[in-house]
């Protein structure tokens, strides 16, 4: 209800005012242009998403201090705090950083923001800011027109930044204009009266702004023409910071838990440092009257004075919260526990990590690795077996072969249901949802590929399933060559998935997509058809026509079982240099090649 009356409500208020004065219509569009030109740049930025930024950020996280830094870089290149909180919540959701390291991105932004009002006051209101938006615009425009990714990047930046540069010229005409019909100075409110309304003003003026850098710019203009009383623009100012939380809140709507626990602290931090300001509002402006003094701003530049006091604000903040991050991070993960549902959900997959083409494809691989741990253990289950046999040194013959217990049995057809289908359901949703911003094509050709890794573990469960109800019947049969046939079908699941183990693993160097050659080979060599084993079990008697038919069924379930994980794990768990890969496919086997290896085997056998 409140969504369908905003929007009107906007309208009615904005034209109001555009008939009450002209002068207010510059000033709105001021605001406009200036919004306008934040997009292009967040356009900008984007363009170059899956490079230098994702790679800097995965690299320069692992301490405090680094996250820090970053943040504060991000932050004065992009000059949006907001933007760097909503890329921070991506890659956080991608599982690319933790909660502690994402805190310190935003805490640092929060500092890094500061350095806009020192632009504004410092620049943008000495010099007439509109001469360089004209070059800007121009220069923007004609790269954006160009094919080139780079070059379009620069184009939407150089634009954004004209547009930027456009508005605060437009807003401070307008300023200056609307002072001779009426002073906003007539509505000052002196005390802590005036500091909490003008403080729900600057938060009400950024979330409908959704910019708070928009709303800073706003009230340094209008500082700087006498428009608003110094007192009341630092309770504006406070206002402005603890508004901007709501597009890291918005951000976090669509993201797992920790996403949402970052946008929390986010709100924390600037809402403590709110109050703290508020209640002691006095002893701050003597602070910066002090400070301001020292690096020789005049006791009259309130702009400046103003870009002081919002520097020792986010600063202040920051060592207010850092000592504290720790005891933080436990009490949001008190206040927003990970809950573990009956229907297992994507932990990875978000639609703010599908905006970034690298935090998309590190979300889905880790996403996809954990589908292949769930199918892992429903495989082994499924097989009457440990996880324990997958172990390195375990002798996986020996452990099949002298076992004689079924385990209890489990609902395969559950598990799909609740595990393996909704996790694969969310994986194929959120690729969808990716390849509009897959940039490269080896981006989206990495996405389709994992895709494909997901069809593969789907398809093996469901091979397990029909295996299952003879399995748990041969496997403890009194006659031991039924037996002894089911129990090779165990032991070379369990072989390929041990060999995959090693891999994923990384601790032997030898093994890869090669070193699965040779299980691919003995697939083949112990195909229970092909070299006639099946046909000397029925001729000798040895098995009845009922088992015949289901070792001829099942023969056919197992390999294809085998031959999913392998290609699975070709493509999930081996070199991630795409030469190396190359490489490596092409000296592996194919299917003509084995079978030759096979033809070979059973001609030498049946002589």
């Amino acid at each position: 209800m409140i969504k369908k009356i905003f929007l009107p409500t906007i309208f009615l208020l904005l034209t109001y005012g555009f008939w009450l004065s002209p002068d207010f219509k510059v000033i709105t569009a001021g605001i406009a242009i200036f919004l306008f030109g934040m997009l292009a740049l967040e356009q900008g930025f984007n363009a170059f998403a899956g490079g230098a930024l994702e790679r800097t950020l995965r690299n320069s996280t692992n301490k405090m201090w680094k996250s820090l830094t970053f943040g504060f870089t991000a932050a004065t290149v992009m000059q949006s705090s907001s933007l760097v909180s909503v890329i921070t919540i991506s890659f956080l959701s991608a599982g690319l950083i933790g909660l502690v390291e994402g805190m310190g991105i935003i805490f640092g932004a929060n500092v890094g923001s500061t350095t806009g009002a020192w632009l504004i006051a410092g620049f943008g209101l000495k010099v007439k800011i509109s001469a360089y938006a004209m070059p800007m615009l121009v220069f923007g425009v004609i790269f954006i027109f160009q094919k080139s990714k780079f070059l379009k990047g620069l184009g939407y930046i150089l634009a954004g930044l004209g547009f930027l540069f456009l508005g605060i010229h437009y807003m401070k005409e307008g300023f200056e204009a609307f002072q001779n019909q009426i002073s906003l100075t007539d509505y000052a409110m002196e005390g802590f009266g005036g500091v909490l309304v003008f403080t729900l003003i600057g938060i009400l003026a950024t979330i409908i702004m959704q910019s708070s850098h928009a709303t800073l710019v706003l009230v340094i203009t209008a500082l700087s023409v006498h428009q608003v009383t110094y007192g009341n623009a630092l309770a504006l100012v406070i206002g402005a910071n603890v508004g901007t939380t709501i597009t890291a809140v918005l951000g976090s709507l669509t993201s797992n838990t920790d996403g949402r626990r970052l946008a929390l602290s986010d709100v924390l931090f600037k809402v403590t440092a709110g109050i703290v300001f508020m209640l002691a509002m006095n002893p701050v402006i003597g602070l910066v009257d002090m400070v301001s003094s020292t690096i020789g701003i005049a006791d009259d530049d309130y702009t400046l004075k103003l870009a002081v006091f919002h520097t020792i604000f986010n600063v202040t903040g920051v060592i207010i919260m850092v000592p504290f991050t720790g005891k933080l991070v436990s009490f949001l993960v008190r206040v927003m526990p990970t809950q573990a549902p009956q229907i297992e959900k994507a932990r990875y997959l978000s639609s703010a990590s599908a905006e970034i083409p690298a935090a998309a494809i590190e979300a889905v691989r880790k996403e996809t690795v954990r589908l292949y741990d769930l199918s892992v253990d429903t495989i082994i289950r499924g097989l009457s077996l440990n996880r324990s046999v997958l172990a390195p040194d375990s002798k996986v013959e020996d452990t099949i072969n002298n076992s004689s217990k079924i385990m209890l049995q489990q609902d395969i057809d559950d598990i799909y249901e609740r595990r393996i289908k909704s996790i694969y359901a969310d994986i194929v949703v959120f690729i969808s949802q990716s390849q509009s911003s897959m940039g490269a094509p080896d981006h989206l050709d990495r996405l389709l590929q994992l895709r494909e890794v997901g069809r593969d573990l789907v398809e093996t469960i469901k091979g397990i399933k029909h295996l299952q109800k003879n399995l748990n019947i041969y496997t403890v049969s009194a006659n031991p060559d039924i037996r002894q046939e089911y129990n090779n079908m165990r032991i070379l699941i369990c072989r390929v998935l041990q060999e995959l183990e090693v891999i994923r693993t990384g601790e032997d160097e030898s093994a890869t997509i090669l070193s699965l050659d040779q299980i691919k080979v003995e697939i083949n060599e112990r195909d229970i058809i092909k070299t006639g084993r099946l046909d000397r079990l029925i001729r000798e008697h040895r098995i009845s026509a009922p088992m015949a038919i289901s070792l001829m069924n099942d023969s056919a379930y197992y390999q294809e079982i085998c031959r999913n994980l392998i290609h699975m794990g070709g493509m999930l768990f081996t070199s991630s240099d795409q030469r190396d890969e190359e490489a490596e496919n092409s000296v592996a086997l194919d299917e003509v090649e084995i079978k030759e290896v096979v033809d070979e085997y059973v001609e030498e056998a049946t002589k």
